[in-house]
């Protein structure tokens, strides 16, 4: 018998997410993110899922992409970070890798490179956001200068990324956007500006490239409904099942430090789930999980193998009954509300110890 917490993956509600990305594309060509271990779901069965679909995938390193080729994914594949190192160009024309350039560095890196291939470019503009990308007044230079050079191919993108498309009461994805726009006036060239939340709703974002990410995975990066996001279909169902089930007395605590004591007679069942299986340690007492369909409280310290939950209101609990960490009927983002934290993070630090098992793959 194996430990019974399993992240299940499920590659219908997966395929699902990206046609409705592709759908609000429009005529535009959907890039499917899965950096950072596809968000948690695992990198290679993802792809695998995707790469009917998808013309390309992106990554954000050339790690990242490296184990998608070595395990068979052919398609084309971005590296949303550039490379870190000039030899990076060399493996990139080798193994047909696109490359967001963000920087003087590695456009020398590029224009410097001896290699067969031309390597095809994304020139990352920042519109605002101040972490990478060209400044707007020199985009008309540095798309000149490798337009010009024959390690380039001819199809070239202008991208930037927005700060705040998850923020719809806000005004600076139309200050980007129009800062996008003024850049790039007389450059007859690709663009790509929709992340998940441009996508989802922002349609001025969307253009020839969009690069959903978060979205494929089921979860909205919007706050509240949005008839767009409620569309979506959580591809990851944490489970477990309880493997202990006690009473105990008003006055007497459960877990670690104390830090949930009963106020009546209780039932608590204990539940093999814990941070070591990507459950957030600071989950606080009263967040819910499901226990054969029905709603109870966490209660105690969340522990590296174990939580434990107040089961007193349901009847015929027993050893082996299904424990529901997040899925459909609670999703990754309700959990992360509770631990303080946001979904993305949920997502993409489910550890390796937790076996994936993927279903509907075809």
């Amino acid at each position: 018998m194996a430990r019974p917490a399993q992240a299940i993956i499920d590659l219908a509600a997966l395929r699902h997410n990206y046609l409705l990305a592709q759908s609000l594309s429009g005529d535009g060509q959907v890039l499917a993110v899965v950096k950072a271990n596809a968000y948690g779901h695992g990198a290679v069965e993802i792809a695998r899922a995707l790469e009917p679909l998808a013309p390309a995938l992106g990554v954000a390193c050339i790690e990242e992409a490296m184990e998608l080729r070595n395990a068979g994914i052919q398609c084309p594949i971005l590296l949303l970070e550039g490379t870190f190192t000039a030899d990076e160009v060399e493996v990139a024309s080798a193994q047909s890798f696109w490359l967001m350039v963000e920087n003087t560095q590695q456009v020398e890196a590029i224009l410097g490179a001896s290699i067969e291939a031309p390597v095809r470019v994304w020139l990352k503009i920042d519109t605002g956001m101040h972490r990478l990308g060209i400044l707007p007044e020199q985009v008309a230079e540095y798309y000149q200068r490798l337009r010009a050079s024959f390690n380039v191919n001819d199809d070239i993108t202008l991208a930037t990324h927005l700060a705040s498309g998850d923020d719809l009461d806000s005004d600076f994805t139309e200050v980007q956007l129009a800062c996008f726009d003024q850049a790039v006036v007389g450059i007859k060239a690709s663009h790509s500006i929709a992340n998940s939340p441009g996508l989802l709703a922002w349609p001025q974002a969307r253009r020839g490239w969009n690069r959903p990410g978060f979205m494929l995975y089921g979860n909205s990066p919007l706050a509240g409904s949005h008839p767009e996001g409620d569309k979506l279909k959580p591809v990851m169902t944490l489970k477990s099942s309880v493997i202990g089930l006690r009473d105990i007395q008003p006055g007497e605590s459960v877990g670690y430090a104390n830090s949930w004591t009963a106020e009546r007679p209780s039932r608590i069942a204990t539940v093999a789930m814990g941070y070591g299986d990507g459950f957030p340690r600071h989950t606080p007492n009263g967040t819910p999980v499901l226990v054969d369909g029905q709603r109870v409280p966490l209660v105690g310290r969340v522990s590296m193998d174990m939580i434990t939950l107040d089961v007193t209101e349901l009847d015929n609990i027993e050893i082996g009954s299904e424990v529901i960490l997040w899925g459909v009927d609670i999703t990754a983002n309700e959990l992360a509300i509770s631990a303080g934290t946001i979904g993305y993070e949920v997502l993409t630090r489910m550890p390796l110890r937790t076996p994936r098992v993927y279903i509907n793959k075809s």
